[in-house]
């Protein structure tokens, strides 16, 4: 086929489109879980230089169709300290995207999920639109080397103590921001998206169907059963942050 990069076959290309059906599922359901999902399949079969940028355009269609399905429990105050806060991430990580180890990111990435699922909860106080503004900048910097920062934004937003429909609303407009910088800044850096168009137009579109699906099964959830889920989603995402971390290392 004319329109499949002539890297990919056309099983990988429709492997690719049909994964992003099915995270997208999950991401809708669950908050969280999709995108490293997503960016280890897409890992296997693109190569190396291509599978950030592109994932993160993928993404950017996604978290745009579910951000906007859910666009009345965006939290807009929340939103704009988390775009201050990742523009300053983007121009920092645009300057050392090249420079720093990915098993040191992946490490601390683990380690603050880990600690931010199930370590000590703040005082609704601290839970700061500050610290979203920080998180914002760190999260973004750090989406240049690992790819996928979810669940770093997903525990970044746990402390606001949102709603089960807040979590996956305000994520997903975080990660619109997020994806939409990291995407500016590589084509900035010279990385061409245009062989890839079609894969990303059609991840895109199987992905939307994918966030009906999973909004769906979000309306079956208990803020109890969501919340418990979100828990351990994000815990076997750090432990496979730390894995691949430790690998890198030893």
């Amino acid at each position: 086929m004319i329109l499949i990069p002539e890297t990919m076959t056309v099983y990988e290309f429709w492997l690719l489109a049909g994964t992003s059906f099915f995270t997208s599922a999950l991401t809708a359901a669950v908050g969280i879980g999709g995108g490293v999902t997503l960016l280890a399949v897409v890992a296997q079969i693109l190569p190396a230089a291509a599978t950030v940028p592109v994932h993160g355009i993928v993404q950017l269609g996604s978290n745009v169709g579910r951000a906007g399905l859910m666009r009345f429990h965006i939290d807009k105050k929340l939103l704009v300290y988390f775009m201050g806060g990742s523009a300053v991430g983007a121009l920092v990580g645009g300057q050392i995207v090249l420079s720093l180890p990915t098993d040191l990111l992946q490490l601390t990435l683990g380690v603050f999920v880990l600690y931010a699922t199930w370590g000590p909860k703040p005082h609704p106080r601290g839970a700061s639109f500050k610290r979203v503004a920080f998180g914002g900048a760190l999260s973004t910097l750090l989406t240049m080397f690992v790819g996928a920062t979810g669940p770093f934004v997903a525990a970044l937003l746990k402390p606001m103590r949102l709603s089960k429909h807040g979590q996956v609303a305000n994520m997903s407009a975080c990660m619109v921001v997020q994806h939409a910088l990291k995407g500016l800044v590589f084509g900035l850096l010279g990385f061409s998206f245009t062989p890839y168009v079609p894969l990303m137009i059609a991840m895109i579109m199987l992905g939307f169907v994918g966030t009906l699906v999973g909004r769906g099964l979000l309306e079956t959830l208990s803020e109890v059963h969501f919340q418990t889920g979100l828990n351990w989603v994000l815990t076997l995402l750090a432990l496979r942050l730390l894995w691949s971390a430790g690998t890198e290392m030893f």
